[in-house]
């Protein structure tokens, strides 16, 4: 009895050490997937997490291009309107250009006319600096046959001489001068103011005079009246004497 016991003791022993062999032999696979997908996770997460900074690093790249992109489009709509500003002002200046050689062919003509007009004008105006002033006249005649003085040039010389004949009307000056009275060359001193008044007076100071627009000679004036106002007045223009009011022979202006 008791050795069919012991036996029957070995034998549990025996098959429950056999089960749990087999029982460790059936966990290993377990723990093995286990590490496997340990490992696999740990891969798997390493490789997102190099993904998201290449994402990242990405994104922050697209930022910075649109941005760029931007800058640009600002600076290329900037660039398209001073295109379109240069392209008016060409356009601008090849009518110019077409236009210029037109202008050219008009100018002489008006330089021969403004000439002939400030010749009669000369003419007609009171007989002062004369000499000065119909030689810059033919001066600039001359210059228009030159082959080295422009249009443009012959025209700023005319525009300079009227400018010249309109200084006169505004100044006072005195010279010596020799006029024409009653047949006879005489050296007087000539007195003029603006283009009000056109007096002379003789070297002695014995004969006063005056030009007349009406008559367009010289007039001779009361001596008493006007002689000593003459010298004040050559005195003035000479920088010999102070400014003051002085009595000149003016003529009236006509009513209309």
């Amino acid at each position: 009895m008791t050795t069919t016991r012991l036996k029957s003791l070995l034998l549990a022993l025996c098959v429950g050490g056999s089960a749990t062999i087999a029982g460790a032999q059936s966990i290993d696979p377990i723990l093995e997937v286990g590490t496997q997908r340990t490992t696999a996770a740990k891969a798997s997460q390493a490789k997102i997490d190099r993904l998201a900074d290449e994402t990242a690093s990405l994104l922050s790249d697209y930022k910075t291009v649109t941005k760029q992109v931007d800058g640009l489009k600002v600076y290329n709509a900037r660039l398209e309107r001073q295109i379109a500003n240069q392209e008016r002002r060409i356009r601008d200046i090849d009518e110019s250009i077409s236009e210029a050689s037109v202008i050219q062919r008009q100018i002489p003509p008006l330089v021969v006319r403004m000439l002939d007009g400030l010749d009669q004008f000369i003419n007609f105006d009171m007989p002062f600096d004369l000499d000065t002033r119909l030689g810059n006249i033919e001066a600039v005649r001359a210059n228009m046959e030159r082959s080295d003085v422009t249009s443009a040039e012959a025209f700023r010389q005319v525009l300079e001489l009227y400018s010249i004949e309109l200084q006169y009307g505004r100044g006072i000056e005195s010279y010596s001068d020799t006029i024409l009275l009653n047949g006879t060359d005489r050296e007087v001193d000539i007195l003029r103011i603006g283009r009000i008044a056109l007096v002379y007076q003789s070297t002695d100071g014995a004969e006063t005079g005056a030009w007349n627009k009406e008559t367009q000679s010289w007039e001779q004036l009361s001596a008493g009246d006007y002689a000593a106002a003459v010298r004040k007045g050559v005195r003035i223009a000479k920088k010999q004497a102070t400014i003051e009011l002085l009595n000149m022979p003016v003529s009236a202006p006509e009513a209309n």
